[in-house]
């Protein structure tokens, strides 16, 4: 039986001071995906993670102390940065592709910043550049983002665009293969470590060590991948660094929300597999 995103097995690594839980799929280049807020390994859209299996071996992970994994949960952004790469070396990984969504996206900026000879291409969804933004997260989301479980229409306000029937039909489809999987789902993140991701988020935003201009400079080529209507992070703060930005690429997917790889999974891991292969 083929090895799925909806039945392969989390898997345990150890690594320094802690264990890591993961799951891996796929064959070819590694490509280590690292979540967003609450994200566990449940919360990526299984269709997203088996189109990308079919050109990448896929790694998603749980942070430090968080879901699965043991150990203390990260207080600053490169602690969840450190994880990526922490996991990459005890696989066995020389290079590898990375990539993140929302928070996630932040974890793997800082990563191909601090260990670009580890990093040959990095993947940004949903997520800021680092440093301060003129848009801000909208104020609803707050709200929603922190109820416990989310319904349908959490998820729809969350991460599609629910001005659109198309946008609220993908919402259905992607929560119903997200729970898909009926046996061996993992743990969800506990509430009151929720606020790691808010120390890591605020560190990212003062931008103490000048990942901004780090960023302008990275070699390594970046792939921005938003939605027009991005309820938490605003498309429109990249663009604030057009002309400045010195190897990145930005797609923006129209009448879309904050999870554009859920709503169009098959076409962002087309984009993502083209942008590995050409761009170098």
């Amino acid at each position: 039986m083929k090895t799925t995103a909806e039945n392969t097995q989390t898997k345990l690594v150890q690594s320094h001071d802690r264990t890591i839980a993961y799951r891996l799929i796929g064959e070819g280049q590694p490509l280590i995906l690292a979540n967003r807020f609450r994200g566990n390994l449940d919360d990526w859209d299984p269709l997203f993670l088996d189109e990308l299996a079919e050109n990448f071996t896929v790694i998603t992970f749980d942070y430090t102390g968080l879901a699965s994994s043991t150990g203390n949960p990260g207080e600053v952004i490169l602690d969840f940065a450190t994880d990526i790469k922490d996991l990459a070396q005890a696989l066995g990984y020389e290079k590898i592709i990375v990539g993140g969504w929302s928070f996630g996206g932040f974890a793997a900026v800082v990563a191909a910043i601090e260990f670009s000879d580890l990093i040959s291409h990095t993947i940004v969804i949903g997520a800021n550049p680092p440093g301060e933004n003129k848009l801000p997260i909208e104020e609803l989301f707050f709200d929603v983002s922190t109820r416990f479980n989310y319904t349908v229409e959490d998820e729809t306000y969350l991460f599609f665009e629910p001005a659109y029937e198309k946008s609220k039909i993908a919402a259905q489809k992607s929560h119903d293969r997200m729970f898909a999987r009926k046996n061996g789902r993992d743990e969800k993140v506990a509430q009151n470590l929720w606020d790691h991701y808010t120390k890591g988020s605020v560190d990212y935003a003062n931008d103490r060590a000048n990942y901004r201009e780090r960023l302008l400079k990275l070699e390594n080529p970046v792939l921005v991948i938003m939605g027009d209507h991005d309820v938490c992070f605003p498309v429109e703060n990249w663009y604030a660094l057009n002309r400045k930005l010195s190897n990145t690429q930005i797609i923006t997917f129209p009448q879309a929300g904050h999870g554009p790889q859920h709503e169009h999974p098959e076409l962002v891991a087309k984009y993502i597999k083209e942008f590995v292969n050409y761009i170098h």
